[in-house]
């Protein structure tokens, strides 16, 4: 399968696109953050949504 043709989702904290990854293909509907940066920062990301 081409990179191009991989399923993609975006990021709930950064907002950027990633691509499926081979260490993710039993997990792939779970997986919400594109790194462990972002899945540490999710609690600030969403604290600033909440706020006006």
């Amino acid at each position: 399968m081409k990179k191009s043709q991989l399923p993609s989702k975006l990021c709930l904290v950064c907002q950027r696109p990633f691509n499926w990854r081979k260490k993710w293909a039993r997990d792939w509907p779970l997986v919400k953050y594109c790194s462990k940066r972002c899945a540490s920062n999710k609690r600030c990301a969403r604290q600033a949504l909440t706020k006006p």
